[in-house]
């Protein structure tokens, strides 16, 4: 049995360890800055880093599809709407 490792799009450029465990403290230190601002203070720059990193594998996913000749902006977007909305419908339909 193979279980899948990393995101839906992991696949297209090979599993980084490296950068999910770099995704990993970002959330990290956001979460703790929400905590308590005393326990890390910079903690909100966790989501800057999140984004920067979420932004050069997507990248990367998009130029490897281009070289190769197979992208899609419909397929890009759907692998979007397929990874966030089930957040964000839990999200929306959870009791406050």
């Amino acid at each position: 049995m193979h279980t899948r490792v990393g995101s839906a799009d992991s696949h297209l450029i090979g599993y980084r360890a490296d950068v999910d465990g770099l995704r990993a403290i970002a959330v990290i230190s956001v979460i703790a800055f929400h905590l308590s601002r005393s326990w890390l203070p910079g903690g909100y720059l966790g989501v800057d880093i999140f984004f920067v990193l979420s932004g050069y594998l997507i990248t990367l996913i998009l130029w490897r599809e281009a070289l190769k000749g197979q992208f899609s902006i419909l397929r890009f977007y759907e692998r979007r709407i397929r990874r966030i909305m089930p957040a964000l419908l839990l999200l929306l339909f959870l009791p406050p």
